[in-house]
């Protein structure tokens, strides 16, 4: 079960500076970076380390299960960002 990034998120980078696969995005050195109001992880790539979890300072990381309800639209959110990105 991938982890997801919700609302709360204010693209603080921690998360993706941990984690060992790589799956959260859009990283600095990417052209949308700066723009970017949250960051997203790829649910095709992350491995359920949790990581991420431990180091977001605004709390916006949870396993796709147990995600808040006001929240649980952010699993496809998370997954199409993915989706758009690929196209």
């Amino acid at each position: 079960m991938a982890h997801v990034i919700a609302a709360p998120c204010v693209a603080d980078y921690s998360c993706a500076e941990i984690c060992p696969v790589n799956c959260i995005s859009p990283r600095t050195s990417d052209e949308d970076f700066d723009g970017a109001e949250q960051l997203y992880i790829n649910p095709d790539v992350c491995i359920d380390c949790g990581a991420c979890v431990e180091v977001c300072p605004v709390l916006a990381i949870f396993e796709v299960g147990c995600l808040p309800e006001k929240w649980r639209h952010y699993a496809r959110v998370n997954r199409e960002y993915f989706r758009a990105t690929e196209a």
